[in-house]
């Protein structure tokens, strides 16, 4: 399985911003002894939202239950259109990724190099831009994601797996290319820092430019915190796959050695190598 479900990349964010129980409207105090006088049979108290409302509403005043609702649907249509972009974004960035530069030693690999595409304008591509808001707020995740992935995919090495058990001792000048044994992603070593939650949404902030937005913080400590958790899973269910691996057996002499191990053989994993 390639990447975990959408939806599930959705809830999570939905749900992080969720836990934060932030009140509508903010900061909000009763004005005086005549405020309920001010409205309308059936307007000062009214049923409340449901819990997974984004958003809490102060009191049960119609308009602050009402104003909650409308706010935290605007949310949801954000969440649910930037995770879907950031979902789509990375899913194209696992299969037109390669990796090269694989190091074969008898039935050993190691060290490799992946590159994929950048994940900035993938994710501009297809992120919700209807709005200046949405724009200015899209672009500031996908530049946040898109730096912080790429030191990411620059440290993913093979640390010395036996990827190439024919290789220990193969009969003949020049092992053919042969597929890795399938592991996944997560085998392979990576630096994670910079997707981390916090630096993620330090880094969209810093790129919003606006430390006063409204609620930015609380949405990009969301989709930040949603991101790293569906990242780390989908690490655990890529399989690094078909990595082709070739090299010569030095020591292969007929009839007196028949075989011998690959020394200097090289792997190559074209685009889909991650399943």
């Amino acid at each position: 399985m390639p990447w975990p479900p959408k939806d599930l990349l959705v809830q999570l964010a939905k749900l992080n911003f969720c836990s934060k129980s932030i009140k509508l409207p903010m900061n909000w105090q009763e004005p005086g002894d005549h405020y309920p006088q001010g409205f309308q049979a059936g307007e000062a108290a009214v049923p409340p939202n449901v819990p997974l409302n984004l958003f809490r509403e102060e009191s049960l005043n119609k308009y602050h239950v009402g104003s909650s609702k409308d706010i935290g649907k605007l949310f949801e249509t954000y969440i649910e259109g930037i995770c879907g972009a950031v979902h789509g974004a990375v899913d194209q960035w696992r299969q037109m990724a390669v990796i090269s530069g694989v190091i074969i030693v008898g039935p050993v690999a190691s060290v490799g190099m992946v590159v994929g595409p950048p994940l900035t304008p993938l994710i501009m591509a297809q992120g919700p831009k209807g709005t200046p808001k949405e724009l200015k707020y899209t672009t500031a995740i996908a530049n946040a994601l898109g730096t912080a992935w790429f030191p990411w995919q620059s440290s993913i090495k093979v640390p010395g797996l036996p990827w190439y058990p024919a290789f220990a001792a193969f009969p003949g000048p020049v092992a053919p290319p042969m597929p890795n044994i399938p592991i996944p992603l997560i085998a392979l070593v990576s630096v994670d820092a910079s997707l981390s939650p916090g630096a993620l949404s330090g880094l969209m902030m810093a790129n919003l430019g606006d430390p006063t937005a409204l609620h930015a913080k609380d949405l990009f400590d969301a989709i930040s915190k949603a991101f790293n958790t569906v990242f780390t899973m989908f690490k655990g269910m890529t399989m690094v796959t078909n990595v082709l691996g070739t090299g010569p057996i030095p020591t292969f002499a007929p009839p007196f050695v028949p075989v011998g191990p690959v020394m200097g053989g090289v792997g190559t994993g074209p685009p889909g190598f991650l399943v």
